[in-house]
């Protein structure tokens, strides 16, 4: 396996957010210290793992040596996605389609997310408009998975997943909208929860979307890091329609009913995937919660054919309108295989897009049926083992699309339902690679999520890339 991380005896050492933030409160590290180790990590490693979009060194010391940050994180270092605007710096959303110009002011949430106090070193990549699972443009190159990079690091948010595994830093911004948050985490090791719909701030764009499926978050390598993000997030932006979710900090101690599914829409995963999961839905038994077993999922046939037509109307809409939207330097030719094979597919069908949207808009009355009688629900996060580089590239439309529909058969539904749902880095495959399973809830309770994810967490401590050798 070609491991690549840059965990070392620097000021960042091997501590999460958390821990980074408590030591620098207390003085026994400097924030310029700090944002020079990360520094120094993003360039080791970024030779061979291809996460980094935008480079903002420079500004990171600056702000190091201001002023002390306030906010809970004040110093941490951390890394924006690049498809959210931060001022000064370029928005290019995994693709080289259009000459880079700087954002004129930061997006809404990178006002919060950096309002609790990180700070940021750059823009991290994605795959071509966060279309596909994995960032394999056929240009920028390959995002590759730090615990083997011959593998991919998952998408869209790959970039950020590949620096947090890999140690640059402790704490990263992504988003999701089929996935993207969930998939990262599963692939390189990591917390990834995507949040109830309208539980953090979107740009104006994503909150015209028909179907609102894309929720921003992080990715971390603990699940005390993930809560004390949305904690110190509430404090900023509080949505009344959503329960709070408040400080978590342990496991929770009522006793809950699960349900376990690992059958997806189309097919069951892979043997070794769904051993894994079953493991640890056993896990949950012995810990005191009533497991139940469901054969079949609370979505109908349609819904993959609905959902990848509405995935075409998000890149149709960013096809015709790339020369009003990013200027007149758009070039639909230099577009990866994928969105243009997706623009081509819904302008075929077009005329079965409205009734796809209400089909998919009419799903959360079945999952809300489904959390009357149960508290969460466990399946894998994907249905199989992290594909090798090259077996998701968006070449080839037809091909690709069968492969990402067959591995991403499971973390569509919540984005489409609007409900959390959290992937913890619960196995292994055997060869090594870390294997992600899911658990969702009711609209609004991420609290319980992080609560059975801290129990998880107690129980079963997941692998440490820098453990693993």
């Amino acid at each position: 396996m070609r491991r690549v991380h840059a965990f070392g005896d620097d000021a960042l050492a091997d501590l999460d957010a958390v821990g980074l933030a408590d030591a620098l409160r207390a003085g026994s590290v400097g924030r310029a210290d700090v944002v020079e180790a990360a520094i120094a990590r993003a360039e080791a490693v970024n030779p061979a793992l291809n996460g980094l979009a935008y480079e903002a060194f420079e500004r990171a010391r600056e702000t190091a040596k201001a002023d002390p940050a306030g906010g809970f994180f004040g110093g941490v270092p951390t890394f924006v996605k690049d498809n959210v605007d931060v001022a000064g710096q370029p928005t290019m959303r995994g693709t080289d389609a259009w000459t880079p110009r700087d954002a004129a002011a930061d997006g809404e949430f990178t006002r919060l997310y950096l309002g609790t106090g990180l700070t940021s070193l750059g823009k991290t990549q994605m795959s071509e408009f966060g279309f596909s699972a994995s960032a394999e443009h056929p240009r920028l190159g390959p995002v590759r998975n730090p615990w083997d990079t011959d593998h991919t690091a998952g998408a869209s948010s790959s970039g950020s997943g590949a620096f947090v595994a890999a140690g640059v830093v402790p704490i990263a911004h992504a988003n999701d909208g089929g996935g993207s948050i969930r998939i990262p985490a599963s692939c390189n090791g990591l917390v990834g929860l995507k949040p109830s719909r309208g539980r953090l701030p979107l740009d104006p764009e994503l909150r015209r979307m028909p179907v609102g499926i894309v929720a921003n978050g992080v990715l971390t390598r603990s699940v005390r890091d993930t809560a004390a993000f949305y904690r110190e997030a509430e404090r900023i932006f509080r949505n009344p329609k959503l329960a709070p979710i408040g400080d978590v900090t342990r496991p929770g101690r009522q006793r809950l009913t699960i349900a376990v599914l690992t059958r997806s829409i189309q097919r069951e995963p892979s043997p070794e995937v769904r051993e894994l999961t079953l493991k640890s839905a056993a896990a949950l038994e012995e810990l005191g919660h009533r497991v139940e077993h469901l054969a079949e999922p609370p979505a109908p046939a349609s819904f993959v054919d609905d959902f990848v037509l509405y995935w075409g109307f998000l890149a149709l809409a960013q096809v015709r309108s790339g020369r009003r939207v990013f200027g007149d330097t758009f070039d639909r030719a230099r577009l990866d295989g994928l969105t243009l094979g997706l623009d081509r597919h819904t302008s075929r069908n077009l005329h079965r897009l409205p009734l796809a949207i209400v089909r998919l808009r009419r799903l959360r009355r079945r999952t809300a049926a489904l959390f009357r009688t149960y508290d969460a629900v466990l399946t894998p996060t994907v249905a199989d083992e992290t594909p090798r580089i090259g077996y998701l590239a968006p070449t080839d439309y037809d091909q690709v699309m069968d492969r990402l529909i067959d591995w991403v058969a499971f973390t569509p539904l919540q984005n489409v339902t609007g409900e959390p749902a959290i992937s913890l880095p619960l196995g292994q495959s055997a060869d090594g690679m870390p294997v992600g399973v899911m658990l969702s809830a009711d609209l609004g309770q991420e609290a319980l999520l992080l609560e059975l994810a801290y129990e998880f967490e107690e129980a079963r401590p997941w692998a440490r890339i820098q453990a693993a050798g």
